[in-house]
């Protein structure tokens, strides 16, 4: 039986990554490097902007950093000791460059460039809004709201303006400005979206994470905690914190999926939450088999957990062609049908004959787990069980996540049962939502005050929906989507 489904809309992807350094006579080239640690958060689109002392540069490209940023040519542009860069996934619609960030604008203080790493959950209405005052938009991009903002801020300092502005914001952010004097970080009140401070050789650096610190050598201070803005100038580092204290919220996924394994997230390493979470996965769903295969790539840390829980061996049954894109031309059914086989290949010499259990991060529609279940059975797999590292995602997210409209969530509108029969597998299990707090250090959630945001399994929105609340959602939420 031949499927057509839409493989690259069965994951999860994060939207953005931010990277910027202030103070360093190789600005330009280092968040080249650091965009480059942080490509799986967007492969989309790239940007670097730049300030030398005089005037601003601008580079943005569509397409991969590596393949635009890595020339003498393109880098020697991009003058100057200050330096923001932004890579980019777009959830729908056109790519198009006027929607590559950073943003730049002349503001009559001067120019300021911004990149964004969230999505603002009131972007549309003020849009709308700012549109009905004037306002002239250049992009599609909630982003843009921000530098309107600031614009048109009656307070006299820039700092005073920037936080005028994030008063009227609701959703996710982490966002980085460039002015001709200044860096300047900010982090929604609950933290959602990570933002990380770091330091080489005297010059300050903002970024998504701290891989991003690792490739250029540079030293992790600390997270920009959540509510803070947080300036660098060449007096030094001063922080700001305009909004109520609020218990911090960060976003779980990152643990589970965005972020690299290599870096550290609140303070745990993301490697090792993700194995963490395999061993309870192990603890709450074992399985009687012969081999624990991962969905690379992953899948891998929390099957390593699973496979050492229960003393099964672990072993790589699927192999991943690493050098396929989104772009790959599919121009005929035939070709189409192949389907998940040109991202994964099964490795017969290890499922052949064998009970075989798949460890996965996550299941949002299903349809690439259908095709590797099928993948292993072909290959002579005797029993084919999957488990999955995340609880099921019964809610969509509006925060940076592309995650599809909740009809079409499997996990929403199904039972166990009805998943397991879909996907085809001879057993299902998920990790429970407390389980997945247990592996990241905490007993379990704290239903009152949560540790974390965790909304796409318990429907938990832990801010306002202000652009939900219209007259057509569906074409609200599709508007969101091209936000970040």
């Amino acid at each position: 039986m031949t499927h057509d489904f839409d493989l690259d809309g069965d994951t999860l992807r994060e939207e953005c990554g931010v990277f910027g350094v202030f103070g360093h006579p190789d600005a330009a080239a280092l968040t080249a490097l650091g965009l480059h640690a942080l490509q799986h958060r967007g492969q989309e689109a790239a940007g670097i902007v730049s300030y030398d002392g005089e005037r601003f540069h601008s580079e943005r490209r569509m397409g991969l950093v590596g393949d635009h940023f890595s020339s003498e040519k393109v880098i020697s542009r991009l003058r100057g000791t200050m330096a923001l860069g932004h890579v980019r996934y777009s959830t729908t619609g056109e790519t198009i460059l006027r929607n590559v960030q950073p943003l730049f604008a002349e503001l009559a203080a001067g120019g300021i460039a911004t990149a964004h790493n969230g999505n603002l959950t009131n972007g549309l209405t003020l849009r709308r809004n700012l549109i009905a005052q004037g306002a002239i938009y250049q992009s599609t991009s909630d982003t843009e709201a921000i530098l309107h903002l600031v614009a048109r801020s009656q307070k006299t300092r820039l700092i005073e303006r920037y936080v005028d502005a994030l008063r009227n914001l609701e959703g996710a952010y982490a966002l980085v400005s460039l002015t001709n004097k200044k860096l300047i970080g900010a982090r929604d009140p609950l933290g959602i979206r990570p933002l990380i401070l770091g330091e080489l050789n005297g010059a300050y650096i903002l970024c998504s994470e701290t891989c991003a610190l690792d490739i250029i050598g540079a030293k992790f201070v600390r997270e920009v905690e959540n509510g803070e803005v947080i300036v660098i100038s060449e007096t030094g580092i001063e922080s700001h914190y305009p909004f109520p204290k609020q218990k911090a919220r960060p976003c779980i996924f990152e643990y589970i999926y965005f972020s690299r394994p290599d870096s550290i997230l609140g303070g745990r390493s993301v490697y090792d939450v993700r194995k963490a979470t395999g061993k309870q996965l192990a603890l709450e769903a074992p399985c009687d088999a012969d081999v624990i295969v991962p969905i690379p790539d992953s899948g891998v840390p929390a099957a390593l957990g699973y496979a050492a829980a229960l003393g099964i061996p672990f072993e790589l049954g699927i192999i991943r062609n690493h050098y396929v894109g989104r772009t790959f031309i599919e121009p005929t059914q035939q070709i189409r049908s192949l389907g998940v086989k040109l991202k994964h290949n099964a490795n017969r010499a290890v499922v052949e004959g064998k009970r075989i259990v798949l460890v996965d991060d996550s299941v949002v529609r299903g349809t690439t787990s259908i095709k590797i279940v099928q993948m292993m059975r072909e290959a002579g797999a005797k029993e084919v069980h999957m488990r999955i590292a995340s609880p099921p995602i019964k809610f969509p997210d509006y925060y940076g996540i592309d995650t599809p409209e909740q009809k079409s969530l499997l996990a929403a509108g199904h039972s166990l049962e009805e998943m397991r029969k879909f996907i085809g597998v001879d057993s299902l299990a998920f990790v429970s939502v407390d389980g997945i707090y247990k592996a990241a250090g905490f007993e379990a959630r704290d239903n009152v005050n949560p540790q974390f945001t965790d909304h796409c399994f318990t429907g938990d929105y832990p801010t306002h929906l202000t652009d939900l609340q219209g007259e057509n959602p569906k074409q609200q939420l599709s508007l969101l989507a091209e936000a970040g």
